[in-house]
């Protein structure tokens, strides 16, 4: 253990996974991060709610790691269960870069589960999004992220309930946000969103009910996953929602998602939209990225675009984001507090590119505002 790390400072987790070779190298990745603590390793649905029982009223786990092909009991099985076991847990889905393995882990999260980390491959395919480096990076963020935010939701907790006293003072503010008006009309709605963003999405469409303009959406993720996750965004009701085809006309009322490595770039079509797929180098190591589809967009709409950069680590979005204020656009950057890892929305709010930074829950409420008030109408309420 670091000295810098307190025993209180750590982030306690359970990996569930039946295979021991899977629980030895997810525990070496985590093991070697000072402020992460596994507390326990077990091989079955069962077992995992039987020591997040055991823990919860001393040591309570923060974050659980759950497989779903396991025996006795599979992960899905036992994802309410350990839910109702200790609602305020995070539970980490542990998927395999396969059709099945994406679209079980996006419903785990629909059902409730934080987040979803996949297995490294050694296809070629895959290219980055299956690599060791790539795998080991992001299932540290998303363990310290979710622990982090499980430990915000006590504490909040504990204040909501603690005796009346003298208000603490307020944090540094770190966003530096535009002051309203002046910007033109959006016709159309671009978002990015990287580490921890699948569950960010279904929180934002969710409350964004059917919009006016087109919408789209760039998701750093592998190419088996972009195609489920635009599923699912279609299922929850408010907005068709499709992987895009090139060439594919942008209209009103639908989302299309940049589909795994390939970049989303927008251009002109007629007295319209339409997607043009793009084979060029990876940025900031991605392929799709964020700051290609906003570019394309500032330039084919002429500035009349709002961004939405939800939670993601690095900084893709943050020079896309600077050419749409620049021509006259808007952007707004889900805050601190609700970010699994305050990287991409971070970096437009620090550089006051943003009219506001706002929780997730609210981002929804602030998109369909300002589109109300630029089209002088009622935009659909979510269902």
């Amino acid at each position: 253990m670091d000295g810098a790390a307190t025993l209180d400072a750590l982030i306690r987790i359970v990996i569930c996974d039946d295979s021991p070779p899977v629980r030895t190298v997810l525990g070496r990745v985590l093991a070697a991060e000072p402020d992460l603590d596994i507390v326990a390793r077990v091989a079955d649905g069962r077992a995992a709610i039987a020591e997040v029982e055991r823990r919860r009223a001393a040591d309570p786990v923060e974050v659980l790691l759950l497989d779903i092909d396991m025996p006795v009991m599979d992960g899905m099985t036992a994802l309410p269960l350990l839910m109702r076991a200790d609602p305020e847990m995070r539970i980490l889905v542990v998927s395999t870069l396969t059709t099945r393995g994406a679209d079980v882990a996006l419903t785990a999260l629909r059902l409730g589960a934080a987040d979803y980390v996949t297995k490294p491959t050694t296809d070629s395919s895959m290219g980055g999004a299956g690599s060791i480096a790539t795998f080991c990076a992001e299932l540290v963020a998303k363990v310290r992220g979710q622990g982090r935010l499980r430990r915000n939701g006590r504490k909040q907790l504990t204040r909501s309930t603690a005796p009346s006293g003298p208000a603490p003072a307020p944090p540094r503010p770190v966003a530096l946000v535009r002051p309203a008006g002046g910007r033109r009309p959006a016709s159309l709605v671009a978002i990015g969103a990287s580490t921890g963003g699948p569950q960010a999405l279904f929180t934002l469409f969710r409350g964004l009910g059917h919009l006016p303009v087109p919408v789209v959406l760039t998701q750093h993720m592998p190419a088996i996953f972009t195609r489920i996750l635009a599923r699912h965004i279609g299922q929850l009701g408010g907005m068709a929602c499709s992987e895009a085809q090139d060439r594919q006309a942008l209209r009103p009322g639908e989302v299309v998602v940049a589909p795994g490595d390939r970049h989303l770039l927008v251009e002109p079509a007629g007295s319209g939209l339409r997607v043009r797929l793009g084979a060029g180098p990876p940025e900031h190591f991605c392929r799709p990225a964020v700051d290609p589809m906003l570019r394309s967009a500032a330039a084919a709409c002429a500035g009349r675009v709002l961004v939405v950069l939800l939670t993601g680590m690095g900084h893709d979005g943050l020079a896309g984001t600077e050419a749409v204020v620049r021509a006259g656009g808007m952007a707004v950057a889900q805050d601190q507090a609700s970010s699994v890892v305050w990287g991409m929305p971070g970096a437009i709010a620090r550089a006051g590119l943003c009219e506001a930074v706002l929780p997730l829950p609210e981002i929804a409420g602030f998109v369909r505002g300002q589109l109300m008030a630029a089209a002088g109408q009622d935009v659909g309420s979510p269902a």
